[in-house]
């Protein structure tokens, strides 16, 4: 059974860090693309970063390159997504999720081909 657990949300001050994680279960990182979205009060879910299962490359949305990173730990079966400089624009619910898309595909676009959801982090960024 699939299953994916985030962690690390919570509230940060602008221009402050977080760390996200992902721990999966049931299937190991080279069977997915790992995708990391977010959904803020009245928009729409979107991609912000993906990793992909075959050699580890990594993607962003635009307005998130440079600021954050996404990384696996194959031993520990957990996807990270490190949060810098954060700002109020980035306050939403996060999830990652397993997807069949490719990861150019994940950052650019509305979610598809998503197998598996995680539950969603808060994450709030406000002085």
């Amino acid at each position: 059974q699939v299953q994916l657990v985030e962690s690390g949300g919570g509230l940060v001050q602008p221009g402050g860090s977080l760390r996200l994680s992902c721990a999966a279960s049931g299937f190991t990182l080279d069977y997915y693309n790992i995708g990391w979205f977010r959904q803020a009060p009245g928009k729409d879910r979107e991609g912000v970063s993906c990793i992909s299962r075959r050699d580890g490359s990594t993607y962003y949305r635009d307005s998130v390159k440079g600021r954050f990173t996404i990384s696996r730990d194959n031993a520990k079966n957990t996807v990270y997504l490190q949060m810098n400089s954060l700002k109020p624009e980035d306050t939403a619910v996060y999830y990652c999720a397993t997807t069949y898309s490719p990861c150019i595909v994940v950052v650019k676009t509305a979610p598809s081909g998503v197998a598996h959801w995680g539950q969603g982090t808060q994450v709030t960024v406000s002085s």
